[in-house]
């Protein structure tokens, strides 16, 4: 069919024009709005500036076409194939588009905002400053595509492959890369701010000064990349692997990352204000400095001139573990949590609740905290909603007293870190007097049963030593009873201080040995 035949029908009305074949017409600035032309061969066409709004060319063959400026709002080309055509300023919004084959397809500012393009091929496409706003790319694949200086916020690149891909200066805010290939892909000053890119493979992806805050990257592998001056604050880095990773001068202020593995990486001149220093894998990082002012102006630097970069990264987090002699019920659990929610009003470093851990018989409670010294004051304050509130006090002041009666100096313990700890715990007793005068925080509590159960505190610190802080005299121990068929023994706070066991003095010691420095100290 020629392109006088075929524009006659169309302006008579024919919109059916399946299979047709028009391979190398001249069609531009055609009005084709809502045409059929499905399975058509179009290749080598020119339609540029045409018209083809709700058009239907699925599965036609558009290999080398001309359509730039063309208007393909809403159109289906579903399967269609558009190898090297030319979409310079296409306006593809809403359009449908998957499994399309668009390899090296040239989509300069061409607008694809919401259309489909999950499973299209687009590789080696040429997509600069083309907006792609809410677009679907999921399981696309965009190896060595050109995305500079593009708008792809809140796209959904899920499973998409990136490989090689340059996303530089790309708004690629609120993105989800979940799972997304992205080996060796360019992503300088790239924003990233919230974009969902767990378990996303970024090894020797080049991220220098991208915008990564709010980021997940959770499981993320980031093995060899380049983050140079990113900025990743609040960013979830759980369990990635950041394994001779640069990040040199990188913005790591409040991150995530317990579980990352950073061993051989850079971090020199990072910024690390209140972010934890612990359950991380350092072993072979290279760090001469880092930054731990609020704002990462370089107001509080701590060099490691003296102090080893193993003692300030560590691999076991501090923790805090309550374990109850009984399994907790629904009622005991909701209450805890409530109790736990005031106490926190009150003492805001149990910065968040306890894990829990339900058994057969126990439940533990498990609570993190930021450095070594806040072990015993936190333990203080994490006790108080249990009938063993009392007794454990008691052995927390038996403790400090055992160490202040010794000589530190001759014990090998440093002075300033058990000063710290004093510190801290006069302010956890602070603290708890106060609570407890407020009796509507731990009077629920005390209704329970669950909270009368025997308990035992273990403290773990950041070089993974354990110290049995408290344990019941009856914890364990259980007898048959008439009313029920295990029954704990009944017990009081009158209990003698003879029959609590209290840490010997070398553990004790041991212990506080294996803390290691804060940037203060």
């Amino acid at each position: 069919m020629n392109v006088e035949e075929f524009l006659d029908k169309y302006t008579s009305g024919t919109r059916d024009f399946y299979g047709v074949d028009l391979c190398e017409a001249n069609l531009s600035g055609a009005k084709l709005n809502g045409v059929n032309l499905s399975k058509a061969d179009l290749s080598v066409i020119n339609l540029s500036g045409a018209n083809l709004s709700e058009a239907n060319l699925s599965y036609a063959k558009l290999n080398v076409a001309k359509l730039r400026g063309a208007n393909l709002k809403n159109a289906n080309l579903k399967g269609a194939t558009l190898n090297v055509a030319n979409l310079i300023r296409a306006d593809l919004s809403n359009a449908q588009l998957t499994g399309a084959s668009m390899i090296r397809c040239e989509l300069i500012r061409a607008n694809l905002s919401h259309a489909d393009l999950m499973t299209a091929n687009l590789k080696g496409a040429d997509l600069r400053e083309a907006a792609l706003r809410h677009t679907v790319l999921r399981e696309a694949h965009l190896s060595e595509a050109t995305f500079k200086d593009s708008f792809l916020t809140g796209a959904n690149l899920e499973l998409a492959n990136l490989k090689g891909a340059d996303l530089t200066r790309a708004d690629l805010s609120g993105a989800n890369f979940r799972d997304a290939e992205l080996k060796q892909a360019i992503l300088i000053q790239a924003d990233l701010s919230g974009a969902n890119l767990s378990g996303a493979n970024l090894r020797w992806a080049d991220l220098s000064r991208a915008n990564l805050r709010w980021a997940d990257l959770s499981e993320a592998k980031l093995s060899g990349a380049n983050l140079t001056g990113a900025d990743l604050s609040y960013a979830n880095l759980t369990n990635a692997s950041l394994i001779h990773t640069d990040l040199t001068h990188a913005k790591l202020i409040k991150v995530e990352w317990v579980g990352a593995d950073l061993t051989g990486a850079v971090l020199t001149g990072t910024k690390l204000y209140a972010t934890s220093r612990f359950g991380l894998k350092t072993e072979g990082i290279i760090c001469e400095w880092v930054d731990l002012s609020p704002t990462g102006d370089r107001t509080i630097i701590h060099n490691f001139t003296s102090l080893d970069s193993r003692d300030f990264f560590n691999e076991t987090p501090p923790t805090i573990r309550i374990i109850v002699d009984k399994t907790i019920d629904h009622e005991a659990n909701f209450a805890i949590a409530g109790a736990y929610y005031q106490i926190a009003q009150q003492y805001p470093e149990l910065k968040q609740p306890p894990s829990i851990e339900v058994g057969c018989r126990r439940t533990i409670f498990t609570f993190y905290v930021d450095n070594d010294e806040s072990l015993l004051p936190t333990a203080y304050i994490a006790i108080l909603p249990f009938k063993d509130t009392s007794n454990a006090h008691k052995n927390i002041y038996t403790l400090i007293e055992m160490i202040s009666d010794e000589d530190t100096s001759q014990l090998g313990l440093r002075f300033h870190s058990l000063e710290k700890v004093n510190m801290l715990l006069e302010q956890a007793i602070d603290n708890a007097a106060l609570i407890k005068k407020m009796k509507k925080i731990l009077e629920i509590t005390g209704k329970f049963k669950f909270f009368q159960a025997p308990t035992q505190i273990v403290l773990t610190n950041s070089s993974a030593q354990n110290l049995l802080l408290y344990d019941h005299p009856y914890f364990g121990k259980r007898f048959l009873n008439s009313a029920d068929d295990l029954h704990y023994i009944a017990y009081d706070n009158s209990m003698e201080v003879s029959q609590i066991i209290t840490p010997s003095l070398s553990m004790i010691v041991d212990f506080f040995k294996g803390f290691h420095l804060t940037s203060d100290q």
